[in-house]
């Protein structure tokens, strides 16, 4: 099962584009490292993901979940 599943996650503040249209998986039990030059996206990413922003585009499953539309099971 995938713990994580990202397709396509973008997210833009007006006309910056701060994650461009990422897409990977992390499997149940793996270990994975999120790195990146300064202004990649990272803390975005994980925002994102933690549910505290929402994605101009794409989507995202944390443990199956929707990271949009099931935010209280995500978190």
């Amino acid at each position: 099962m995938k713990s994580i599943r990202v397709d396509n996650l973008t997210k833009m503040f007006d006309h910056l584009v701060a994650v461009d249209h990422i897409s990977f998986e992390v499997e149940q039990e793996e270990v994975f490292g999120f790195l990146g030059v300064n202004g990649a996206g990272k803390p975005s990413t994980v925002m994102m993901l933690a549910t505290a922003l929402n994605p101009s585009s794409g989507t995202a499953t944390v443990c199956g979940y929707d990271i949009v539309r099931e935010r209280d099971k995500v978190r």
